[in-house]
């Protein structure tokens, strides 16, 4: 086997469904016999909806997604949207989806190309040698070339190789739970608005209620740092009225704020994505995409190094780690807002802020962070005509594949057809050539000898 992969969550399926489209032979392991089907993870950013259209993954998704006002994100709660369209993006808005949603159509996709998941297998030993890597799992030894740990916050390949996972703990608990009312008050919203519209306080509880179809909510609530899923009926009862009354939890979970990332997300021939490798507080729709967004720069540089045609492994981590790192210090510094029962002078500090976030300059700034949109040598999608006709960049880079787009008539070196589609298509008046990664990132854009960029990121010329 070429891979194993322990966790079938979002980061998990990506990277999946990523090594399976590059041929790879990979198999992913999954502790839960059943996937929970909660809504949590329940936004998807625009570049993680960039990041799924690149390979035809989008359409099926947003076919499911939950009906919601075509308004931006939030930045700690914030009453002011944030406007991602100044990023060039198809996707200006954050989509509703619960993750399980995102998680059953992403392990459609990959079963379609291969891949196997198996359920209620749990990961119980790791070693590895300079070939390969050994794993015990249900009592069974399996053995691959490549280990990668995407099995979230308490991942037990983390624990099993006693990694230091550093950082701070938390300062608070809090209850994310599915449930069905039976009779609402007036103040229960009806449809899925701007963050800072739906955030309650009472009493002592702070919450969120969101309608997510079907007659179910998903009720998020915490009092006072500490939160039992054993109050729900009462929390409900002081955000939302007395007539908002409790009928069934469908389902129920903990989360906190706690702030850790990994030092290095490889250890040998085992690596680490999403929240196995860095958790942080949950402001701003972050988690998910962030470990969506780790598997789609991961996957292609893998299946590279299991066929042995390139060793891209390192910029992983390179390239990464700043990412996560990122979102930890701005989620903690959304926390300063977000937190209920606010200081006076904290109160003041939002308002200033506030008012900032009205700044073109700032809110734009603000909006290609929270977005992912503003990351590093990302290309928005735009048309280009070939000999069949205008398409979208993003249906080019379906394959997995490299794409060098000639915008003229020039000759290209030999070698890479491969791992590289060359494709020559109408003038623009814009661009001259542009060689695109598998993940959607420009490497390179005419001028100098585009064989440098071609062995930097696709490897030696095929013999």
């Amino acid at each position: 086997m070429d891979v194993l992969i322990a966790g079938a969550g979002p980061t998990g399926l990506m990277l999946a469904y990523e090594l399976a489209l590059a041929g790879i032979d990979v198999t992913v392991l999954e502790r839960l016999d059943t996937r929970i089907e909660q809504t949590k993870g329940g936004a998807l950013q625009a570049r993680t909806a960039e990041v799924l259209d690149l390979r035809g993954l989008l359409g099926p998704i947003r076919a499911r997604e939950l009906p919601r006002e075509e308004v931006g994100g939030h930045f700690a709660g914030l009453p002011v949207p944030l406007d991602a369209s100044p990023w060039n993006t198809r996707h200006p808005y954050p989509i509703s989806v619960p993750q399980w949603i995102l998680e059953e159509e992403l392990e459609r996709a990959a079963a379609a190309r291969g891949v196997q998941v198996r359920r209620g297998v749990e990961v119980s030993a790791v070693s590895q040698d300079s070939d390969g890597v050994t794993v015990t799992a249900g009592g069974e030894l399996l053995q691959a070339r490549y280990l990668v740990a995407c099995d979230g916050a308490h991942s037990t390949v983390r624990k099993l190789l006693d990694v230091p996972f550093p950082g701070r703990a938390g300062t608070f608990r809090a209850v994310l739970t599915d449930v069905r009312l039976s009779s609402v008050s007036d103040e229960v919203p009806t449809a899925v608005c701007h963050f800072s519209t739906m955030t309650k306080q009472a009493g002592e509880y702070w919450g969120m209620l969101v309608p997510v179809g079907e007659g179910k909510y998903r009720f998020t609530f915490g009092r006072d740092g500490v939160a039992s899923a054993d109050e729900t009926a009462q929390a409900l009862s002081v955000l939302y009225g007395e007539e908002t009354r409790l009928a069934e939890v469908l389902n129920s979970s903990e989360f906190g704020d706690a702030t850790r990332q990994l030092e290095s997300y490889r250890y040998g021939r085992i690596l680490f994505a999403g929240d196995a490798a860095h958790i942080h507080p949950p402001f701003g729709g972050q988690g998910l995409n962030l470990g969506v967004q780790d598997a789609f720069n991961l996957g292609w540089k893998l299946a590279a190094a299991v066929r042995g045609t390139a060793d891209l492994l390192d910029t992983y981590q390179v390239e990464r780690h700043p990412v996560a790192a990122r979102v930890l210090r701005h989620t903690a510094a959304q926390r300063v807002f977000a937190l209920p029962g606010p200081s006076e002078d904290i109160v003041e500090l939002r308002e200033i802020f506030t008012d900032l976030m009205r700044l073109p300059d700032t809110n734009r700034y603000l909006a290609g962070m929270m977005s992912g949109l503003d990351a590093a040598d990302r290309i928005p999608d735009f048309e280009v005509v070939t000999g069949d006709g205008p398409v979208w960049l993003s249906t080019l880079l379906h394959s997995g594949r490299g794409l060098l787009l000639d915008f003229g008539d020039r000759s290209w070196p030999d070698g890479w057809a491969d791992r590289v589609d060359v494709l020559q298509v109408k003038p623009d008046g814009e661009h001259d050539a542009l060689l695109i990664r598998p993940d959607g990132l420009l490497c390179w854009s005419g001028g100098a000898d585009v064989t440098a960029a071609l062995m930097a990121w696709f490897g030696v010329r095929a013999g």
